[in-house]
């Protein structure tokens, strides 16, 4: 009875997750200052499969492909190379927006990002 009851937890606690992943797909825009403190528009385009990441990031730079994407319940990491340095973004998914914290050679940085419908 008690094998049965955690069984059924697992799964129902592994659909959840599942949910949550899935509602990552798509399109996400943020702002981030540039080095002059002016506003740009970054935009993600995001795919899960499961507990992998990926898709690209575009901005100013043009587009730069996802690397080492892993998704775990709200959880979301992954790397984007920008010539020789690594930028590396953690965030927590939460309804329609993703807290994002973001690491490169400049030292750390937070981010908003939200879920764009329609375009």
């Amino acid at each position: 009875m008690i094998r049965k009851t955690v069984l059924t937890l697992a799964l129902i606690l592994g659909s959840i997750l599942v949910v949550c992943a899935g509602d990552l797909n798509g399109r996400w825009e943020g702002k981030m200052a540039n080095p002059n403190g002016d506003d740009m528009t970054i935009t993600f385009n995001f795919k899960v499969d499961g507990e992998k990441l990926t898709g690209a990031v575009e901005g100013p730079g043009g587009e730069m492909p996802l690397e080492d994407g892993k998704v775990k319940g709200d959880e979301l990491s992954f790397v984007v190379k920008l010539g020789d340095n690594s930028i590396t973004h953690k965030g927590k998914v939460s309804g329609d927006t993703i807290a994002l914290q973001v690491s490169g050679p400049w030292g750390e940085s937070e981010m908003t990002l939200k879920k764009v419908t329609g375009k």
